[in-house]
């Protein structure tokens, strides 16, 4: 697909008039989501569902730009009937927020949701979002994730998508992150600064963290889990709910994923727009970073990759690091749940 950004800023009539009726949204709805109104009577839902068993809907405000539908699906969740939507903001682990129930639903990297399936906690895989978020950042001695061996790596904390993502990366190549691998815990501000002094040898980074390091030619791009596989091949983030929630709260589970879902969409479809509706809610604090990331980023994804292939793998790749013990197939029994995702993907057909 070319994602390369039209000259004029618009889209073309046609694929204007096709966006708007794959998504279900009306004219007025599109420019709510550019900050140009109201959302009472945007996004009705289909005729014929069932009320919501509750009208509030709590999920995370991730720092990460990639789950940029989580937050522009905010007018789409209050279109839905959600009346009371809340942005958790918390140093916590998102699958920590959604196992503790303090989070209903959310969209975050899968391999920390595995972990709490592994050890019990009520934590259930909804969908897969995208792909190719993360990228690894190294410098001249690291030219392959091999090169990890003995080298050190800053994470945020151990346990954190940082830390998963890199073991994740080491076990696919035959590396033990437990002994192979040096990691050091920083805030990732420090950590960009520390590579660009060459102190530390790596650094994996998520939206806007790679477009500031290129900008900025800091390092280079070890793995650009965009483009290079089998990283591409597998979603990173998927959306995930509080099992205790999604089971008493089947239909708004089903419109709360509609609505991200859309706003998946809305993201491939209108990248520029979505990019203003981030900066103008605060939740991006460069237009041109925010803009870099919707183009960059497969947001279509969510109908074509299948979502156990990324359990699967993510779930072989843990186990092989001693980060968890069940097997795949235990994981996607105890763990995950299609249904609504199979019947969003006949509703939604493009």
């Amino acid at each position: 697909m070319d994602r390369t950004p039209q000259s004029s800023g618009r889209l073309s009539r046609r694929r204007f008039i096709q966006s708007v009726a794959r998504l279900g949204l009306s004219v007025g709805g599109l420019a709510v989501l550019a900050g140009c109104g109201g959302v009472s009577r945007q996004v009705a839902p289909i005729l014929g569902e069932p009320r919501l068993e509750t009208t509030r809907l709590r999920t995370f405000r991730a720092p990460s730009l990639c789950v940029a539908p989580q937050f522009l699906a905010e007018p789409l969740l209050r279109a839905e009937g959600f009346t009371e939507v809340e942005y958790v903001d918390s140093p916590l682990d998102s699958a920590v927020l959604v196992a503790s129930g303090e989070v209903d639903i959310m969209a975050a990297f899968s391999a920390p949701s595995i972990i709490r399936i592994d050890a019990g906690d009520p934590v259930v895989v909804l969908a897969g979002l995208h792909v190719g978020c993360f990228e690894l950042f190294g410098t001249d001695q690291v030219r392959a994730i091999r090169d990890l061996k003995g080298k050190t790596v800053a994470i945020l904390s151990l346990g954190s998508v940082q830390h998963v993502f890199v073991s994740s990366m080491a076990a696919y190549v035959g590396l033990d992150p437990r002994t192979d691998i040096n990691f050091v815990t920083l805030p990732p501000a420090e950590s960009m600064q520390r590579l660009e002094a060459g102190s530390i040898d790596a650094f994996l980074g998520f939206p806007p963290q790679p477009q500031d390091l290129r900008a900025r030619h800091v390092g280079h791009v070890v793995v650009n889990s965009a483009v290079d596989k089998p990283f591409s091949q597998y979603f990173c983030c998927m959306v995930t709910a509080n099992r205790d929630f999604a089971q008493k709260n089947p239909v708004a589970t089903k419109r709360a994923l509609r609505a991200i879902l859309k706003a998946a969409d809305l993201c491939d479809a209108e990248p520029d727009r979505a990019a203003q509706y981030l900066v103008d809610n605060g939740y991006a604090p460069r237009l041109d970073y925010a803009r870099q990331t919707l183009h960059e980023i497969p947001y279509t994804s969510w109908r074509e990759f299948d979502p156990e292939d990324a359990i699967r793998f993510y779930s072989l790749r843990l186990q092989e690091v001693g980060m968890i013990k069940s097997s795949p197939d235990k994981i996607l029994a105890q763990g995950t749940d299609w249904r609504f995702l199979n019947e969003l993907k006949q509703e939604l057909k493009a």
